[in-house]
């Protein structure tokens, strides 16, 4: 075997290397969403139990607290590992693009409904800055449920494609 032949060799065996880092950071990427999600709705559901009376007001706004660090953190995630890479022209799988081009107008409203009410219970310190909470969980529920109907087509989807690869 030649040295030209070789190092052709080399730059393949370099370049499935790299493609299979890149399938396993996907899967990965995927596994801290979902593992994300779940946190956020049992948060969300103790934060719900707790505004229906279940708690004191100390509870209820620690509760508060934790959960909105976790829905920022799984909007984040998703928004800065998964979408963006999408929406700027780096995901190559058409199937892929076609799904996030469908689903990314909900992910986007449900990302900013997100943040605003990040914004709006923050600073949340006492029972009067409480009194919409109840209303405002109900629409963010929607709003939750709403953005992970639309990922799970794009999850389900990427997770093929890592599946399909691999075999």
């Amino acid at each position: 075997m030649g040295t030209s032949q070789l190092h052709t060799i080399k730059e393949i065996a370099q370049k499935i290397a790299q493609e299979d880092d890149r399938r396993s950071r996907l899967a990965h990427t995927i596994d801290e969403l979902l593992r994300q999600r779940q946190q956020m709705l049992v948060q969300y559901c103790e934060l719900g139990a707790l505004d229906s009376g279940e708690g004191s007001l100390e509870e209820t706004l620690a509760a508060l607290k934790r959960f909105i660090q976790m829905l920022m953190d799984y909007a984040a995630l998703g928004h800065f590992e998964i979408y963006q890479r999408i929406m700027d022209g780096k995901e190559r799988r058409k199937s892929i693009r076609a799904i996030a081009d469908e689903i990314y107008p909900v992910i986007a409203r449900t990302t900013d409904f997100f943040v605003e009410f990040n914004d709006k219970y923050d600073g949340a310190d006492d029972a009067e800055s409480l009194v919409p909470l109840t209303e405002d969980l109900s629409a963010l529920g929607e709003a939750i449920a709403s953005r992970i109907d639309k990922e799970d087509s794009l999850l389900r989807e990427m997770g093929n494609q890592v599946l399909y690869r691999n075999n």
